[in-house]
C-alpha cells in the first residue's frame, strides 16, 4: 500500500507511503488517488496530504518514468491524478516536510493551502533529467507566485528552502516538523465550522478562470442565499449580537 488513508466524518488524511522511495509517486499511488478522489467525489470533505519518514514526495519514481514513451506523456498520467485533485469539491492542504520536488512538487502546487516544515525544499529538477514538469507546474506556478519566480524556477531547476518558499507565497505558514499536521488539522477545524456548501462555491469560484468572473460568484450567492443554512447560521448570528 503506497497510500494510507484515514478517514473522518469532516476530513481525509492521505499519506504517501513508499519511505524507501522518499514517497516517490508511482503508477500505483496515482492509482490510489484516483481512488481517494472517487471516494471525495461522491462523499465531499477536507483532504489533507502528507508525506511518511520526513518526506513529502521526492518526485515521480524515476525508474518507471525512464521507461515511459511519447504516448504516456500524451496520456498526462500524473497530471490527470493531479488535476482531479485540484477539483475536489473540499479544500485540500498540502502539509509538506522534507522534500517535495518533480511530481511531488506538482501535487503540493494542485492544493489549495500549502503549508510546510522548516526543513522543507521544494523546486522542480525536471529539465535537469531531460524532461519538463509536464504535471501542472508550468500553469499553475505562476498563478501561485507569479510568471518571473515560475520561469526562474522551472528554467534553472533550483530548489527553494522553506524560508523562500513562505517569502514568495509558495506556501502560507511553516510549523515544526511534529507541529506540521497539528497546524494541518485546526486548518480543516476552521473549514469544518463554516457552512459545507458555502465552503464548496467559494472553492469553485476561486478556480473559475478570469472570464468568468463576475457571473459565477452571483450565481453561486443565489444558491447560497436561498439556502436554509445560510438563514439558521445568520439568525443565530443576530441572536447572539442582541444578547450581548
Amino acid at each position: 500500500m503506497t497510500l494510507r488513508v484515514e478517514e473522518h466524518a469532516d476530513r481525509v488524511i492521505a499519506t504517501l507511503d513508499r519511505p524507501e522511495k522518499r514517497n516517490a509517486i508511482d503508477q500505483e499511488m496515482i492509482d490510489a488517488l484516483h481512488a481517494l478522489c472517487g471516494s471525495l467525489e461522491a462523499d465531499p470533505r477536507t483532504l489533507i496530504l502528507t508525506g511518511s519518514g520526513g518526506v513529502f514526495a521526492a518526485g515521480a519514481d524515476i525508474a518507471q518514468l525512464r521507461e515511459r514513451t511519447a504516448e504516456d506523456a500524451r496520456r498526462g498520467i500524473n497530471a490527470a491524478a493531479f488535476i482531479r485533485i485540484s477539483e475536489l469539491p473540499m479544500p485540500v492542504i498540502a502539509a509538506i516536510d522534507g522534500y517535495a520536488l518533480g511530481g511531488g512538487a506538482e501535487l503540493a502546487y494542485a492544493a489549495d493551502i500549502r503549508i510546510a516544515s522548516p526543513s522543507s525544499k521544494l523546486g522542480n529538477p525536471e529539465t535537469g533529467l531531460g524532461i519538463m514538469a509536464a504535471a501542472g507546474a508550468t500553469w499553475r506556478l505562476p498563478e501561485i507566485i507569479g510568471h518571473a519566480r515560475a520561469s526562474e524556477l522551472l528554467l534553472t531547476g533550483r530548489m527553494l528552502d522553506a524560508e523562500e518558499a513562505l517569502r514568495w507565497g509558495l506556501v502560507s505558514a511553516l510549523h515544526p516538523a511534529d507541529e506540521l499536521l497539528t497546524a494541518a488539522h485546526r486548518i480543516a477545524d476552521r473549514i469544518a465550522a463554516n457552512d459545507p456548501l458555502a465552503t464548496q462555491h467559494t472553492k469553485r469560484a476561486l478556480r473559475a478562470p478570469r472570464p468568468e468572473h463576475p457571473a459565477i460568484e452571483f450565481e453561486l450567492q443565489a444558491e447560497l442565499f436561498e439556502s436554509a443554512e445560510k438563514h439558521r447560521r445568520m439568525t443565530e448570528f443576530l441572536e447572539r449580537r442582541s444578547r450581548r
